[in-house]
């Protein structure tokens, strides 16, 4: 479908700061014909919004462009990386993509850029490194720091923009992020949008009277200014923003700034502002920048220019409105299902080492293969607390930091959520970063980071995150509750993460491998008490992919026995029990992968044994068994000849005390006592 033709003024996306002095006319016009196409544009979307055209709701940027588009101008859109929040439409028209593209969007058609999977202005363009936002605003930050320290260690002298609002600049993720830019030396430009609204909640309840947020910068030793983008002074505007960015560009060093806007209407279409005060919208519309700065390009004895320029877009906004009306609804068919998932990815290079047998522990293993991958792919990285000097908490990274150094061996803050968007950010870049969490209960900081971005960029994005988080689990050890969890049934509820959970020193030496060279978001689950449960012979293994597949431990035909990471030495013991004790012998699977799930064996037995066990860790009510008893009886019911067993540990948090732990989860005493009563 062919597209409308611009009006010439905005073929040329990009300003460079000198222009203001050598091409003064010119370069000024190309700023307000930018902010009146963000204006109008937004306004016939408001408009098309209460005929019913446009769907869910819609929020403006009406007084930002004042802001975005001069910025926006004068970023160098071929390497920067940017994310914007609702506020920033003119940024997404200037950084990438025709009008039409971003109407498409809007009304949610089969062109839709995020093939009418995402609303609004929750979309990006990451191939051009324009990421998309979600709702949670703050948590968009940390992405932009990942992408541009990913183009930093390609040698692109990349900057990152960041944006956020007042209300936002609340929460812990800006100001994790905030310290991490500046601990790692990152150019990235932060933009505090402050319009004085957070929704209807005014800056005077957000933070403390007198405070100015740009002063915040000294605390994380940055540089940080004021700027209001309103006096409709753009050329001053510019002029500041270009040094500003320069700085930045140059010194590799973050800056703060807070940027005064005004949001003249309400938060979305539906916000009445009932909350403002008497005589308040008027002093707000007062200070709109774009009369104010046509008004000085009119003094300037530019009013014939400008109606020109205001004719052209008004015809060009109405002939792109037509085109994206016209395109047909989206039409759900099996893509939207197949794409939850980046597609397959060609098995990595890897060389066959180590050739020859050697004896690890669980712990040794997953250092052996995490060598591998830093010694044989320099996209890799690793990031976690205390995985540097120290060698992680239970000392699965030691001697990797000696051997590979700072830049490949990160020891980060105690900041779980910006560090994993960082992290984010350099997979969506063409890094395949491996982040450690020092124990998986530490991985509910950073929840919002994975099920919510990492897992869900394929769907609305179409962008792969090839990214392995490492999640030590699972009790047993004395920890209590806040180092001893098991979160697969907690995470795996939210699609688009795969799940590995090894319970041997090759399969685990496997899982490493198999999850760093999948394009998509995977955990690996890591039984604690697996770490030093002796020596067992790894080495290289041709068929290192089937650790997705499950594995048959134990023959019989009594039953199907489901289990995975420590519990399959429980359960082998269990069977070994019955086998020497009743002469009933069991098909015993460990699962290993949990996401996607492949069952074919496991439902095969099953349909030759007809009763099925199931066994994990994790608390029994919403524990993952129940959708592995769901998966396997529900082509089977008729076929079973007993109610299925399930096993898991008590609802309760995990208790302190060795004994108290004890009688919380499974154990091979248990299992025993309970399989018999069920063959009762």
């Amino acid at each position: 479908m062919a597209f409308p033709t611009p009006p010439a003024i905005l073929v040329e996306r990009s300003l460079l700061s000198g222009e203001l002095d050598a091409t003064p006319s010119a370069a000024l016009l190309r700023l307000y014909a930018w902010m009146q196409l963000a204006r109008s544009a937004d306004n016939r979307i408001l408009d098309l919004f209460r005929q019913g055209l446009i769907k869910g709701t819609v929020t403006g940027g009406q007084g930002n462009e004042g802001l975005i588009v001069p910025l926006i101008l004068l970023a160098d859109k071929s390497i920067d990386a940017v994310s914007f929040t609702h506020r920033d439409f003119g940024g997404h028209l200037l950084w990438s993509d025709h009008l039409c593209d971003h109407l498409n969007q809007y009304f949610a058609n089969a062109l839709s850029p995020t093939q009418a999977r995402e609303g609004n202005v929750h979309h990006g363009d990451v191939k051009n490194r324009s990421l998309p936002m979600i709702s949670h605003l703050g948590s968009m930050i940390s992405h932009v720091i990942g992408v541009t320290d990913s183009q930093r260690r390609q040698g692109k002298p990349a900057v990152g923009f960041t944006f956020f609002g007042d209300g936002s600049s609340s929460t812990g993720d800006v100001h994790e992020s905030l310290n991490l830019a500046s601990l790692l030396s990152l150019p990235i430009l932060f933009v505090i949008e402050n319009n004085q609204y957070a929704y209807s909640t005014p800056v005077s309840e957000q933070f403390a009277a007198g405070t100015e947020l740009w002063q915040r910068a000294a605390g994380y030793g940055i540089e940080g200014f004021s700027l209001d983008t309103t006096t409709g002074d753009m050329e001053t505007v510019t002029r500041t923003l270009a040094a500003a960015i320069e700085k930045v560009r140059t010194t590799s060093r973050p800056v703060l700034i807070e940027a005064h806007t005004v949001r003249m209407r309400g938060h979305a279409a539906y916000d009445t502002c009932d909350y403002l005060k008497p005589g308040e919208l008027d002093a707000i519309l007062a200070r709109d920048p774009l009369p104010r700065f046509r008004d000085k390009l009119v003094a300037a004895g530019h009013a014939a220019a400008l109606d020109r320029i205001d004719a052209e877009l008004h015809a060009f906004i109405e002939a792109c409105i037509q085109v994206s009306l016209a395109v047909p609804r989206p039409a759900p068919d099996a893509s939207m299902l197949a794409e939850v998932f980046s597609p397959a990815a060609p098995a990595f290079p890897w060389k066959p080492a180590p050739d020859a047998p050697e004896q690890l522990t669980f712990a040794q293993a997953i250092n052996t293969a995490l060598r591998k991958v830093l010694a044989e792919d320099p996209r890799s990285l690793l990031l976690g607390q205390d995985i540097g000097t120290y060698g992680g908490a239970f000392k699965v990274t030691e001697g990797l930091l000696e051997d590979f150094g700072r830049a490949r061996v990160f020891n980060t803050p105690l900041a779980e959520s910006a560090c994993t968007g960082w992290a984010i950010g350099l997979a969506l870049n063409g890094h395949r970063p491996i982040e450690e969490f020092q124990f998986a209960d530490f991985s509910t900081e950073a929840i919002t980071q994975i099920t919510l971005n990492a897992a869900t960029y394929h769907f609305r994005a179409g962008a792969s995150v090839p990214l392995v988080f490492r999640l030590p689990c699972g009790g047993g050890l004395t920890m209590g509750s806040f180092h001893s969890q098991e979160l697969e049934s907690l995470f795996l509820s939210m699609p688009g993460l795969k799940a590995i959970y090894p319970s041997t020193p090759q399969d685990a030496f496997n899982a490493i491998l198999a999850a760093y060279e999948d394009n998509n978001p995977v955990l690996v689950f890591e039984h604690k008490g697996l770490y030093r449960r002796g020596k067992h012979a790894v080495s290289w293994d041709n068929n290192y992919r089937d650790v997705w597949q499950p594995k048959l431990l134990r023959s019989g035909g009594y039953a199907t026995f489901v289990t995975y990471g420590e519990m399959t030495l429980a359960a082998a013991e269990a069977c070994d029990y019955f086998a020497h004790e009743y002469e009933m012998t069991f098909d015993l699977f460990d699962l290993r992968g949990l996401a996607p799930l492949r069952l074919d064996a496991i439902k095969a037995s099953l349909a030759r044994t007809h009763r099925l066990v199931v066994l994990h860790e994790g608390r029994r009510t919403h524990g993952f068994g129940a959708e592995l008893v769901a998966r396997l009886t529900e082509e089977h019911f008729f076929d079973l000849e007993a109610p299925p067993l399930r096993i898991g540990s008590a609802d309760m948090p995990v208790p302190f005390a060795p004994e108290l732990e004890l009688a919380y989860r499974p154990t091979r005493e248990k299992l025993i006592e309970q399989i018999a009563a069920w063959i009762g």
